[in-house]
């Protein structure tokens, strides 16, 4: 049973940072494209940063590029977003996915796993 699990969101000022993680579990990690998605009340949920399974392949949105950095670390079946600078606008709940194929894949339907997601609130 494939079982994504989100950490390290939480309610920050604007300015501050965070770090996400994902630990992934059933499935075999370094053959996964893994993403970042973000969904704010009311909007559709948009990719925030993607990254191929060896990391050749790093996408980030416009909105975010600059300030949000993913990484992943096949050995512990693991993804992270560090996110810098952040601002109210980055207030959404963020989910990790995992799809076997092009890591930039806005479409979310397209994307095989899903973790629950971890609420980021960013006050001004």
């Amino acid at each position: 049973q494939v079982q994504l699990g989100e950490f390290g969101g939480g309610l920050v000022q604007a300015g501050d940072s965070l770090r996400l993680s994902c630990s992934a579990s059933g499935l075999i990690f370094s053959i996964y494209s893994m993403a970042w998605f973000r969904q704010a009340s009311g909007k559709e949920r948009e990719l925030v940063s993607a990254i191929s399974r060896s990391g050749e392949t790093i996408y980030y949105a416009d909105s975010v590029k600059g300030r949000f950095t993913i990484s992943r670390d096949n050995a512990k079946n693991t993804v992270y977003l560090q996110m810098n600078s952040l601002k109210p606008e980055d207030t959404a709940k963020y989910y990790c996915a995992a799809r076997i194929g092009a890591a930039v894949t806005y479409n979310p339907v397209l994307w095989n796993y899903w973790g629950q997601g971890t609420q980021v609130t960013v006050s001004s």
